[in-house]
Parts: C-alpha cells; sequence; structure tokens
C-alpha cells in the first residue's frame, strides 16, 4: 500500500524559512518523478516544483525559482522542499505527489497524493 506523508509545515514570517519533507512508502522514489503543489484559498492547485527519478533535473516555478530547493534522498526514500525567503504569497496547503515516468509539473499528471500540509507565511 502506497504512501505519501508530508511534514514540516507551519507559521512562519516573511523571510523566514521552511523545510518541507514527503516521506514515501510503498513507492520507490528513484522509480518516480516526485512533485510538489500547493494550492492557496479559491485558487487552483499549480506545480512548485518537481524532481526526476534520479534526483538529476529539476524544474521550479517562476514565482520560486531561487528562494525553493527541492531534493531527494533515495536511501531515506524521501523528497525534500527548502523553503527560503518566504513571503505571503507562498500560503498554501502544500502536497506532494508521485507520477511514473515524465517530467511535467502539471497536477493532472500525477498519480499518487499526500494529505498536504499548511504553510502560512505571516507576520
Amino acid at each position: 500500500q502506497w504512501q505519501l506523508v508530508e511534514s514540516g509545515g507551519g507559521l512562519v514570517q516573511p523571510g523566514g524559512s521552511l523545510r518541507l519533507s514527503c516521506a514515501v512508502s510503498g513507492l520507490h522514489v528513484h522509480l518516480y518523478t516526485i512533485g510538489w503543489f500547493r494550492q492557496a484559498p479559491g485558487k487552483e492547485r499549480e506545480g512548485v516544483s518537481c524532481i526526476s527519478e534520479g534526483g538529476d533535473t529539476t524544474t521550479y516555478a517562476d514565482s520560486v525559482k531561487g528562494r525553493f530547493t527541492i531534493s531527494k534522498d533515495i536511501a531515506k526514500n524521501t523528497v525534500y522542499l527548502q523553503m527560503n525567503s518566504l513571503k505571503p504569497e507562498d500560503t498554501a496547503v502544500y502536497y506532494c505527489a508521485a507520477d511514473y515516468g515524465g517530467m511535467v509539473c502539471s497536477p493532472d499528471e500525477y498519480t499518487y497524493w499526500g494529505q498536504g500540509t499548511q504553510v502560512t507565511v505571516s507576520s
């Protein structure tokens, strides 16, 4: 039985940092593209960052380039999203998801999803 479990969300002040974790079981992350997505109230779910099976290719939304870093620890079967210089507009529920094959960072392409973790950036 597969499972993706996000953790690391919370309340942080603008300019602060958080590191999200996506612990995966039942799937081997080195065989799947893993993505981080977010959904703010009243908005559609959007791709934030994705990482290829081997971890050698990454993509970022323009809004987070230079601030967020995605990484994959194959030994721990876990994917991380380091978020720095956070802004209020980063406030959303963040989800991780897995896709077998492909490197399209679009929610429609992903099959396996976690339950999400809330990130709130506010002073």
